[in-house]
């Protein structure tokens, strides 16, 4: 550090004079500026790894699965840029509506494609994934809830192990806290069999009150949402697809579990698929209740975090916690 000082030291003070700041200020702001670039740098780079590995594992799925020719009507073809503002993946870029939509298909049916395509993507073990078709009035009601109640805490227990010797009065499970957070966006328009490309752009209010809003919901660890807030990397992002809401009652739920590192190719993921479930079931939990004011025993906490915080219980959260799991 002393050579490094004694070498640039008349370059340091002349910046620094230059943006009127002390020579130490100088250093600090530099090492800043460089710590900054680097997290750029990782980001773009994990983002490069990611696309790749999905790549790599689209291509060992469609070797591994010879029947996926079979379920041809359910894969999407290379999506076009999106016409709305959502920062949601288009439900259009996962199934081919279009040919969904040109045949008859009961809820049943839908859910039934859903789960097979999650299927295929993760070479038949469903790992990296949780997906579900939600009934549209149980949507509803969730997303009413959520408007109001956009964000809470969840516990997921962590069994000790037996190894573990056990503290007088202490419990033998442990609890690791996630930070959930709703997010609602665009109204997706009704999918229709045929889409004509010469036909001008409908109004933004042509689809609102046919289809719900879409929704996402991120789940991240407590503390790393405490460290870095909006910056802190979700381990678990659920996506209510809504698009066919309107023309078939269902709403697609796609979870999509943070992969434990970009470069790691062997299919590990910052969750387990059980705690994914559980954090998916969650907000079911919390959120599903009877009615705008008839809230469920999860839900009056919900509310009680929310409205009168000072009575909020965490005893009560970890009861909830045991039932959920």
């Amino acid at each position: 550090m002393h050579r490094y000082d004694s070498k640039y030291a008349e370059k340091l003070r002349q910046r620094a004079l230059e943006k009127g700041m002390t020579v130490d200020a100088l250093k600090t702001r530099i090492k800043e500026e460089q710590a900054e670039e680097a997290r750029r740098n990782r980001e773009i780079k994990a983002t490069e790894a990611t696309k790749a590995a999905e790549k790599a594992a689209k291509a060992r799925a469609s070797a591994s699965n010879p029947s996926a020719q079979t379920q041809s009507h359910v894969v999407a073809p290379t999506p076009g840029a999106r016409k709305d503002s959502s920062p949601v993946k288009p439900l259009s870029s996962i199934l081919n509506l279009q040919k969904l939509m040109a045949t008859p298909h009961t809820p049943e049916q839908i859910g039934a494609l859903w789960t097979a395509y999650h299927l295929s993507r993760s070479g038949g073990t469903g790992r990296g994934y949780v997906c579900a078709a939600v009934p549209l009035d149980l949507y509803q009601k969730m997303a009413g809830i959520a408007e109001r109640y956009s964000s809470f805490i969840v516990p997921v227990p962590r069994v000790k192990a037996v190894t573990d010797p056990l503290v007088e009065g202490e419990q033998d499970t442990a609890y690791e806290f996630y930070f959930l957070q709703w997010d609602f966006h665009d109204v997706p328009p009704v999918p229709s069999a045929t889409e004509d490309l010469f036909a001008p752009p409908k109004p933004a209010s042509f689809s609102a009150g046919v289809n719900p809003k879409t929704s996402t919901i991120l789940f991240t660890p407590l503390q790393e949402y405490k460290m870095r807030a909006s910056f802190a990397t979700p381990y678990l992002v659920l996506t209510h697809y809504t698009d066919l809401a309107h023309s078939h009652g269902v709403v697609l739920l796609r979870g999509e579990i943070t992969p434990a590192s970009a470069s790691a190719g062997g299919g590990r993921y910052m969750l387990t698929q059980e705690d994914a479930q559980l954090l998916s079931m969650a907000a079911q939990k919390f959120y599903l209740w009877d009615g705008p004011e008839q809230a469920s025993a999860g839900g009056k906490l919900l509310r009680c975090f929310h409205e009168t915080p000072e009575e909020f219980k965490w005893e009560e959260l970890l009861k909830h916690a045991s039932l959920i799991s």
